[in-house]
């Protein structure tokens, strides 16, 4: 059943945005399906994609409904190898797995099933329990929430398309003129700490107050740390390390030469699974 849990993993995944979760509902439907030893099943791996992704649906719902209202971000995962026992190849970039929060648990999933796993209307209606109509009229609704938003990312590793040593070195120098040529016109910068750690501002837009804040941070709590870059979801990222445990991972959506998002993740919960 290893092979099993590595194709379902990704459904589960990119539907919740965490690991653990996604890894016990995988776990479950396997356990659940040997224990109950249905013979009766024709198509084995179609009834288990179809289980874990009903249970991941549920799941998304009682997270969506208990969570407060703080800055939420998905548990990135290292897709710079494949020997993690995960087919990152199924796994949606980080800068998408943000913006499907926008949606239900149910039009998060029929948008997934569609574009990131090339399921017809029949077929998703047939995994969600619905009609091809709901189906249809699921995705119309999920597309209409995020089109404006559709993240570019190019996964191209970033040393190729993109200095990202200056991006260290500007911000180590405090050089803000030259960190603002790096950024673009539309730069976020995302983060999230958890329940544990508070970060200086979740939330923050513009090249100017971007700028000055990923100076103050580096300054304030970076500076003397090693780092390294990775790939996370399938998007350049910059680790940096606190002696041998990672504290803080960035993410970096890049479009036009130019960094428009960044994802700083500082949530030691969310990052463990960088950490094997």
């Amino acid at each position: 059943m290893n092979n099993y849990q590595e194709k379902l993993f990704p459904y589960a995944y990119n539907i919740l945005g965490t690991v653990d979760n996604a890894k016990d509902i995988v776990q479950e439907v396997i356990y659940k399906h040997i224990a109950h030893n249905n013979k009766e099943v024709k198509n084995e791996t179609g009834y288990l994609v179809k289980s874990v992704i009903n249970a991941a649906i549920n799941l998304k719902k009682r997270n969506q409904k208990i969570r407060n209202t703080g800055m939420w971000l998905p548990e990135p995962i290292a897709t710079e190898t494949s020997d993690n026992g995960i087919d990152s190849k199924e796994i949606i970039s980080y800068s998408m797995l943000v913006l499907l929060e926008k949606l239900s648990a149910k039009e998060r999933a029929v948008f997934i099933l569609k574009n990131g796993f090339d399921y017809s209307h029949k077929e998703i209606s047939e995994v969600i329990d619905s009609t091809v109509e709901n189906s249809r009229k699921l995705l119309s609704r999920a597309k209409a929430k995020i089109v404006e938003h559709k993240p570019r990312v190019n996964k191209t590793p970033l040393q190729n398309i993109l200095p990202i040593e200056n991006y260290i070195q500007v911000i180590k120098n405090g050089d803000a003129t030259a960190l603002e040529k790096l950024l673009s016109k539309d730069i976020l910068l995302a983060a999230d700490g958890g329940k544990n750690i508070k970060v200086v501002r979740e939330l923050t837009t513009g090249i100017t107050a971007t700028s000055k804040l990923l100076i103050y941070v580096y300054r304030a709590f970076l500076t003397g740390l090693k780092f390294k870059f990775s790939s996370v979801n399938h998007q350049p990222a910059v680790l940096f390390y606190q002696k041998d445990s990672l504290y803080n991972c960035q993410v970096l959506e890049l479009e036009k030469m130019k960094i428009k998002s960044i994802y700083s993740i500082v949530d030691p919960k969310k990052l463990k699974s960088l950490c094997v």
